[in-house]
């Protein structure tokens, strides 16, 4: 694969934004440039539904402003979507031959039906939810899907968003008692026209700006320690109380809240309210937050493309082959931490030393895939940089406290550093927890050094003996494991802690 630069352009009610991919010649894909121009299209049209020239105009300014930004690019692939303000104009016509007349880039006007598919590719390409309701509340128009083993079973596009249901309910800045009332009855009674969400008690997920300022604004409230908005969770109480403390607020105190955006402090809580409404009617206390949406699936759809597939297999290995590649892992000695520690979490297993779940094996192995990724930072301090880096970033297809765990895992050098590392995440680990994350990273940190000259010489690992003090293994190779013996019993004592047990190594030539 050659490499590529796509520009996505996603023109929406509220917010114009350009955003630039680049997809390497391993498919290892990032973001390099993300512009945003608050423009506000839908509040440029009249009672009739005609959007103004003024409104033409600035259409036209924000597309040259992203021109201009292009031209620094080597751009392979552009596309330019609208959404509700200009697919609702009555001159929807007139504004887009301006566009075809007046700017370089490609454009067209979604359909409400490929607004909804696109909020849903980008969800179901960038979590592990099967099952959930969607929610796309804009700047002119709301869109909700439904979707069971990651296929899209319903969508809708209702015409009412964050900017026009305040312009509808709310007079001043911010709702009194019986606006807020009269707000959440209309958006109750438009889900009810829909009879495929009801009770439905699954997960709702968030998408758009609206949702990750309700996300910032909660973690802010709470001091949530760990970083990311993807896949963040909330409850219906949680979003039920901080738009209890919005509707407290004057607009001049939400303009400077933190997590809060100035330019969404007017219309954050009509936005608040379709979400909450849609929890409600759906039955279900789970909110979780998507970080990807629209511009997200255009993107998918276009990187997909070249392979047929619409849908990545595995989300959550795929973002593990992409953080391989990013930080230039060797993957054939991140899989032979992984076999081994599987291979030994077998064998304690098998002597009832250790009794590891489903979710724990798994963990393990995918701290194993990023075992000590902050060595392509500086080897000096390779476990600070792993954990620093899997907290301050989300990792597409794994919750926050997955990821959390997975940091802890991987970043394994010593009981006591773990529990530095810990002390900013009491509330949200248990000291029980903790423990198994000792475990985990001790059994990973002592197949790292089985195979610290990443040459593959360890074959076999076995337990031949168990006592109430002690434990052998007998771990055969081939070839020369000089330093993969030295370090193994330089760090078997990590693994010695959780287990309770002295180590007594045997290595045995596979002849």
């Amino acid at each position: 694969m050659t490499i590529q630069q796509i520009g996505i352009i996603d023109m929406g009610s509220n917010s114009v934004r350009f955003v630039i991919y680049e997809v390497d010649e391993q498919a290892c894909f990032r973001e390099i440039q993300n512009l945003k121009i608050t423009a506000r299209l839908s509040t440029y049209i009249d009672d009739e539904g005609f959007m103004n020239k003024e409104g033409i105009s600035l259409v036209l300014d924000t597309l040259d402003k992203f021109a201009s930004i292009a031209e620094s690019y080597q751009l392979t692939a552009v596309r330019g979507v609208a959404t509700a303000a200009i697919r609702n104009a009555s001159n929807r016509d007139e504004i887009m031959e301006a566009i075809r007349t007046e700017s370089e880039f490609p454009f067209e006007v979604l359909t409400e039906e490929q607004e909804a598919y696109y909020g849903y590719l980008a969800v179901t390409n960038s979590t592990d939810f099967d099952e959930a309701v969607t929610i796309d509340i804009g700047g002119g128009s709301t869109e909700i899907t439904y979707f069971k083993n990651r296929e899209l079973q319903q969508s809708f596009s209702f015409p009412f968003g964050a900017i026009t249901l305040k312009k509808q309910f709310i007079s001043g800045d911010t709702p009194n008692d019986d606006e807020w009332e009269k707000l959440c009855e209309f958006i109750k009674h438009s889900y009810h026209t829909l009879d495929w969400i009801a009770d439905k008690n699954v997960p709702v997920i968030g998408i758009g700006g609206s949702a990750r300022n309700l996300a910032l604004v909660h973690q802010d409230d709470i001091s949530y320690p760990l970083s990311g908005l993807h896949q963040y969770t909330m409850t219906l109480d949680d979003i039920s109380n901080t738009a209890e403390d919005l509707l407290d607020m004057s607009m001049k105190k939400r303009e400077k809240l933190d997590g809060l955006s100035k330019d969404r402090a007017d219309i954050i809580l009509p936005a608040i309210a379709a979400m909450q409404v849609l929890l409600e009617e759906v039955g279900t206390e789970q909110f979780v937050v998507s970080n990807r949406g629209l511009r997200d699936g255009l993107f998918f759809e276009k990187m997909l493309a070249s392979i047929e597939v619409t849908h990545f297999p595995n989300v959550k290995e795929e973002s593990f082959y992409q953080l391989s590649n990013y930080y230039r892992l060797n993957a054939q000695h991140q899989k032979r931490i992984s076999v081994l520690s599987t291979y030994l979490a077998n064998e304690l297993g098998r002597h009832d030393l250790i009794n590891l779940t489903a979710e724990q094996s798994h963990l393990l192995r995918l701290g194993a895939n990023v075992f000590y990724i902050g060595r392509s930072i500086h080897a000096e301090s390779e476990s600070e940089h792993t954990f620093y880096l899997l907290t301050n970033q989300s990792i597409d297809g794994l919750s926050h406290m997955d990821r959390l765990a997975v940091a802890f895992i991987s970043s394994f050098k010593s009981k006591s550093q773990l529990k530095q590392f810990a002390k900013p995440f009491k509330k949200w680990v248990e000291k029980d927890t903790l423990q198994t994350y000792e475990l985990l990273g001790a059994l990973n940190r002592f197949c790292h050094a089985l195979n610290i000259s990443e040459q593959s010489v360890i074959n076999k690992l076995e337990i031949t003996k168990v006592s109430k003090r002690g434990i052998t293994f007998e771990i055969y190779y081939s070839g020369d494991c000089f330093f993969e013996e030295e370090q193994a019993n330089k760090y078997k004592k990590h693994l010695e802690r959780p287990l309770n047990r002295s180590i007594d190594l045997k290595f045995i030539e596979d002849k």
